[in-house]
């Protein structure tokens, strides 16, 4: 009989994480046959939990499964930058996948500290790529091209494979004067333009914004005047991963004479990276948060982690007056030099009620000059796609409607086709036209504690019922027959006591019906009376659990 062909190599994008939202991202590149790919993992995010909609859980992570199960073929995680939605997931992730990991020098000092903190230093030494460096992983020959964020080191990616380039952007700005750090390397763009780009994979963050983000050089002019305007102790909180942003407010407080500490391990553990590997030599010295507490009010500049409300952050701290060397009071200025994230308001108007409660001033995005995005508004992504001029935009890093908008802007810019695509969706890039040939499982799961679970378990649906209704347990002890042998007794936690009362009334009527029975049935029997018992006298459902013991 004759041999079969072999089939034909592709070349596949995978994203298990950031499309369809903002942060987790996870994006996989396979080549090969489809029954013999080779992949390259591009970022290893996670996203943060939330009281309201994930209680009880840190971090939220990409579910890897399809590529974990074939680990073998996976060649290693590359990281475009050093941002928590692009690295912290590779601590928790890698051991699934025992994978080499590639980083520009910060960005591999930032990973090693979480591999550290995780006890995988013995393991895994990340491979560093130094800064506009080359890479090669089997099929996949990549050149780090510098740009610009808010952060250190962030890079395109030029994904160079026998079928075609994929220029994948990382996060990104056009900034002419980052302050720390390399400029946009638009000579580098142009010529990747030349050399033609099968597909444009891009950030759509602020794709629904008109205009261009801003520089940070000007945020600097306008921090500088603004802080010297504010007579009493003076706080600024802001991302602790905007190295440029942390010179910038110290430079500013050198220009008052003022002396700046650092409070919060966030902002020590990046000023500490950064000069480790060669990045603010000339920023004015920082002080310890206890070394200015008996300095004048008008010396005093703090910078402080804590702007999107995180309760255990300093400024939450200091609003709440407990933190050990840290205080402010009337005539004091707190400002946020930061965006507000989605879903962070209201953590944020609580720290700042607290604050204005006790005669303290807050200077904010809202009314001051005190921030710029660090992603491309809708100027700055056509300049992008006038640079590279790929035949295909893949928008990512967004929710749905910033990748629809990004995708319109595409075609609007003449490029000839563009997807939108979703977590778990494989498309064929190359060769011929893009085309979905795939959907492979994908999801979330939780780091709740120190356990990994997954997303569907439902602790965090079981937690926002107990938190919204309380929990309601009834303890039953029955004889080898089936008949009751005790009291009932009824625990209510998170709930009125006559509730209590109501429950165990409708729990005996129950019994008195149930006087032998098997003990399954009785306890869903009980489980449904406490529980219609507890909604006619609250008008809520608790979660309800009813324990059985057999003599």
């Amino acid at each position: 009989m004759p041999k079969s062909m072999p089939l034909p190599d592709e070349l596949v994008f995978l994203p298990l994480g950031g499309s369809g939202e903002i942060g987790m991202n996870f994006n996989a590149y396979g080549f090969g046959p489809p029954n013999n790919r080779q992949w390259i993992i591009v970022d290893c995010g996670v996203l943060f939990g939330r009281e309201g909609s994930s209680p009880g859980v840190d971090l939220i992570m990409p579910d890897i499964r399809f590529l974990a199960e074939q680990r073998e073929n996976v060649l290693g995680i590359v990281a475009t930058h050093a941002h928590e939605d692009h690295i912290g997931a590779i601590a928790h992730l890698w051991p699934s996948l025992r994978c080499p990991v590639y980083a520009t020098p910060f960005t591999a000092r930032l990973i090693m500290g979480k591999l550290d903190e995780a006890g995988l230093t013995s393991k895994l030494k990340v491979r560093e790529v130094p800064v506009g460096g080359k890479l090669t992983l089997g099929p996949f020959s990549m050149d780090f091209i510098s740009i610009t964020h808010s952060i250190l080191e962030p890079n395109l990616l030029a994904i160079r494979t026998p079928l075609g380039v994929v220029a994948h952007t990382g996060d990104w700005k056009i900034d002419p004067d980052p302050m720390v750090g390399e400029a946009t390397d638009t000579a580098a763009l142009e010529v990747l333009g030349d050399e033609g780009v099968l597909a444009l994979v891009c950030d759509s963050t602020n794709a629904l914004v008109p205009g261009s983000s801003g520089s940070e050089a000007k945020v600097r002019e306008s921090l500088t005047a603004l802080i010297g305007t504010l007579k009493g102790r003076v706080a600024v909180t802001g991302f602790a991963s905007n190295v440029a942003r942390l010179d910038t407010v110290a430079r500013a407080a050198k220009v008052h004479g003022r002396r700046v500490a650092l409070v919060g391990r966030s902002m020590q553990k990046m000023v500490a990276a950064a000069r480790e590997t060669g990045y603010l030599k000339d920023m004015p010295p920082v002080l310890d948060e206890a070394e200015v507490a008996d300095l004048p009010a008008h010396k005093v500049l703090y910078l402080c982690t804590g702007s999107q409300g995180e309760p255990r952050a300093a400024l939450a701290r200091i609003a709440a007056g407990n933190h050990p060397n840290v205080s402010l009071s009337k005539g004091d200025s707190v400002i946020f030099s930061s965006r507000v994230i989605p879903g962070n308001e209201i953590a944020i108007a609580e720290i700042q009620n607290k604050l204005a409660a006790n005669g303290i001033a807050l200077l904010t995005a809202e009314d001051h000059f005190v921030h710029v995005s660090g992603h491309p508004c809708r100027d700055e992504l056509a300049q992008m796609y006038r640079w590279i001029r790929p035949k295909l935009a893949v928008p990512v890093h967004g929710e749905m409607r910033h990748q629809v908008a990004h995708a319109a802007l595409a075609r609007e810019l003449q490029v000839p086709q563009a997807i939108v695509p979703q977590n778990g969706q494989m498309f064929r890039l190359a060769p011929g036209r893009p085309e979905l040939i795939d959907e492979v499982p994908s999801g979330r799961i939780h780091m709740d504690g120190r356990v990994l679970v997954a997303e569907g378990e439902g602790l965090a649906k079981d937690r926002r019922a107990m938190a919204f209704a309380g929990l309601l347990v009834v303890s039953l002890v029955v004889d080898n027959k089936g008949r009751i042998a005790a009291e009932p007794v009824v625990l209510g936690e998170g709930m009125p006591e006559a509730v209590e009362e109501a429950v165990l009334k409708a729990v005996e009527d129950t019994l008195a019906k149930n006087k032998r029975s098997d003990p399954d049935d009785l306890a869903e029997n009980v489980r449904r009376a406490a529980r219609r018992a507890a909604h006619d006298a609250w008008g809520k459902k608790p979660m309800t659990r009813v324990l059985v013991t057999e003599l």
